[in-house]
């Protein structure tokens, strides 16, 4: 993991660079499974090649940024900061008011629309979007065009 670790520290932005990462256009779920202010948490890859990311349709009272599809964001499950799986329990990202996505390690908060941190020891920070479309009701993993 260290090599892929430098790697992705090169470009945080990008999640094709995290080992395990999918790749191409992956069918996740359908879009009417992640109910609001919910999360799913997709997993690819095994060992040293284990990638998680998570689809979130925010609470509400959230704003949307230009990254959201249909309602919806994606991000890597991991910490700018610690490298170490976000959620507090399995597919449970939200803080206790609802209103910012949650590092369960340090206490970091992160802004629902473009994951950037604003509360913890990576403020600044973001955390890695993947880029997800909604088509015909299916959340799909739709990697930039290079």
């Amino acid at each position: 993991m260290q090599n892929g670790r430098r790697e992705t520290l090169s470009k945080p932005n990008d999640y094709r660079f995290f080992p395990g990462a999918p790749e191409g256009i992956i069918d996740l779920c359908d879009a009417a499974d992640i109910a609001v202010g919910t999360s799913r948490v997709f997993t690819f890859g095994s060992g040293a090649s284990l990638f998680e990311m998570f689809v979130m349709r925010p609470p509400e009272n959230a704003p949307l940024g230009p990254a959201s599809a249909d309602g919806l964001v994606a991000y890597v499950n991991v910490c700018p900061h610690a490298w170490s799986p976000m959620d507090w329990k399995p597919g449970e990202f939200l803080d206790y008011e609802r209103r910012y996505i949650h590092c369960t390690t340090h206490g970091a908060k992160f802004r629902i629309d473009d994951g950037i941190c604003i509360h913890g020891p990576c403020i600044g920070l973001p955390l890695t979007p993947v880029p997800i479309v909604v088509a015909n009701g299916v959340v799909r993993v739709a990697p930039p065009l290079d």
